[in-house]
């Protein structure tokens, strides 16, 4: 499960609306689909892509990840959540993203996984940072918190490389009730502004 920033924004009546508004406009990327579970298990099956991913559907069984997909498509109706697929040439799912929203909160977190034969080629960084961009500009948030693994060095290096400042550690609770321990990090719109002039 998703957990929301640590540091609590309130967002007006109308921020919420227009926050709403467009995660439901987006219509630039893949959005997950039924025709999808089957890629999107066979690619959370691979530990070297869902160890290190906390809020993923565990166990992974066919039905539980068309659940999820089915609960993200909801999600993404109410204005909280994007969940879209990267898929290769050969148009299988090569990847894929989850950006959740609070919209009342004007925040917004991302998680999201590459197969492990597109891992390691140095996209990490530039990712984090297009995402960021994505979800302050595209959006509208006004905050972004993430988390990652104690031990996933590749999205720790990752995150602090696109300007996010590490607040701590926190604990995140899997959907099976499983709790894992994370590093910790928030950016502010302002910050991110001030950081790209």
């Amino acid at each position: 499960m998703s957990a929301p920033p640590v540091t609590v924004l309130q967002a007006s009546p109308e921020e919420e609306a227009a926050i709403r508004a467009a995660v439901r406009a987006v219509n630039d990327r893949v959005l997950a689909g039924p025709e999808h579970v089957e890629g999107l298990l066979a690619l959370f099956l691979d530990p070297r892509v869902s160890d290190p991913i906390y809020d993923l559907p565990r166990p992974f069984t066919r039905d539980n990840v068309a659940r999820w997909v089915e609960e993200s498509r909801a999600a993404h109706a109410r204005g909280e959540c994007i969940l879209s697929v990267t898929l290769d040439e050969a148009g299988a799912v090569a990847g894929y993203a989850r950006i959740t929203v609070w919209p009342d909160r004007s925040s917004a977190e991302i998680a999201g996984a590459a197969r492990a034969d597109r891992q390691n080629a140095g996209r990490g960084r530039g990712g984090v940072a297009n995402a960021a961009a994505f979800m302050f500009e595209t959006l509208g948030v006004r905050l972004i918190g993430l988390t990652a693994a104690l031990d996933n060095v590749r999205s720790i290096a990752a995150i602090d490389g696109a300007g996010f400042v590490r607040r701590g550690e926190r604990e995140t609770v899997r959907p099976d009730g499983s709790v894992r321990r994370s590093v910790y990090w928030e950016l502010t719109r302002e910050a991110w502004r001030a950081g790209r002039d």
